[in-house]
């Protein structure tokens, strides 16, 4: 039996199991990772695949799957002729061109004061990083008591200051808009300090020391040596700054639910109302594909602006 075993060996190669060290470490990853791309799957690939199908569709959500009529271009059509999503479209610009760069801007003189001359940094950076996690209800709250046409304390203190008619703010087509421009600086500032400030650590002493010995003043070192080493986290900041701007809807929601007379109406809440209020499926969802349009060209136009600078 053993001249057979060794005759058989020498004219045959021996079988390899399938279940190598390779696969099982191969099959035990696919495990680990399946529940994750699963999910990506169902919750961000089909959706903004069925979104975009959804675009060129008339649907009434309350008539399920079986009411889904395709209708081509119309809903972009009808988008181009809404005199509604001008409007909301010419309220988030507006509301992007001042909360960014004032939210900056602000930000940016606090982290460098902070930075530079104030004791308890860490202090003051909890301080104004909390109405950032603070949720926007709670802020959303808080100011809508502030900005009570007749008892909140702003326009108490207007009218100690001598003026006899106050704006109505959140009730004032006039005035609306800049409320919530407002509350979002107010909120926004607390990142925009911390992130300057990680900025700001980051830039070596040395490089400050030797322009000092060559008798550079405050102003050229932080022209000549802050502004360009904090140009990456402008950058940074800016981006996701305008990324959110375009995606605001909590703060229109609970303030001023795009009213009054879609004086306060942006892009998201305009599609909220029309896919969950006017159950307009279809048109919604062409309404989204064009903010990601608008999104993807104001990005990409603010990183070629960047490359150049710096």
């Amino acid at each position: 039996m053993a001249s057979v075993s060794r005759d058989l060996g020498a004219g045959e190669t021996r079988r390899r199991p399938f279940w190598t060290n390779r696969r099982k470490e191969a099959a035990i990853g696919i495990a680990f990772a399946a529940p994750e791309f699963l999910g990506i799957v169902l919750l961000g690939v089909f959706p903004l695949f069925f979104s975009l199908y959804l675009s060129f569709t008339e649907w009434n959500l309350v008539g399920g799957l079986k009411a889904i009529r395709f209708v081509g271009l119309d809903n972009y059509v009808a988008l181009f002729q809404d005199k509604t999503f001008y409007l909301s479209l010419k309220n988030n610009l507006v509301y992007t061109i001042i909360t960014v760069p004032v939210s900056m801007f602000i930000g940016f003189v606090f982290a460098v004061l902070i930075h530079s001359k104030v004791y308890l940094r860490d202090y003051f950076k909890v301080v104004f990083f909390i109405p950032y996690i603070a949720t926007t209800v709670a802020v959303a709250t808080v100011f809508s008591a502030l900005f009570h046409p007749s008892s909140g304390p702003v326009n108490n203190l207007l009218m100690s200051l001598g003026i006899a008619d106050p704006p109505r703010w959140l009730g004032s087509t006039d005035f609306a808009l800049w409320a919530i421009i407002i509350v979002a600086v107010w909120q926004g500032i607390g990142y925009n300090i911390v992130i300057y400030l990680a900025g700001l650590t980051t830039i070596p002493e040395d490089l400050y020391e030797a322009a000092e010995i060559d008798g550079a003043s405050w102003l050229q070192r932080f022209y000549r040596i802050t502004l360009p080493m904090l140009g990456p986290t402008t950058f940074f900041l800016s981006i996701t700054a305008i990324v959110a701007s375009f995606k605001v809807f909590d703060l229109v929601a609970f303030l001023t639910e795009g009213g009054p007379n879609n004086s306060t109406n942006v892009l998201v809440y305009y599609i909220f109302e029309e896919g969950f209020q006017n159950f307009r499926m279809g048109y919604a969802s062409a309404l989204s594909w064009m903010l990601f349009l608008i999104i993807a060209v104001v990005t990409a136009v603010t990183w070629k602006a960047q490359k150049k600078q710096f």
